[in-house]
């Protein structure tokens, strides 16, 4: 199994609805694409929020952030300050340097 763990500390209460909403329209299709276990979003009080991925095997992690719906949740990062991404394998926990591997097979990055 596989888990994608993004946490954004958003600058205002309604910063952190507006990322909460925009997380919670990715989660439907991202719950139907083939190997997802589930998906989520809370917020924190503090206005941090939170997104989880998870994913059955490594191959299917990486269809999904080879995918172009992973650009959508790359768009929500991006206009973030300092995100905090992260990848849990069962034996590793990878960062940033993950997404730039995987995508860069295929974009030349």
């Amino acid at each position: 199994m596989v888990r994608l763990c993004v946490s954004l500390d958003a600058p205002s209460v309604r910063a952190a609805q507006d990322l909460l909403d925009a997380f919670r329209f990715l989660i439907p299709a991202t719950r139907l694409e083939p190997g997802c276990i589930g998906c989520s979003v809370w917020k924190e009080p503090n206005a941090t929020v939170h997104y989880t991925e998870e994913w059955r095997t490594e191959a299917a992690m990486r269809q999904r952030v080879q995918s172009h719906s992973f650009t959508l949740l790359l768009a929500i990062l991006e206009s973030a300050q300092h995100p905090s991404v992260q990848f849990h394998f069962v034996t590793a926990t990878r960062g940033l340097d993950y997404l730039a591997e995987v995508r860069g097979q295929n974009s030349g990055l």
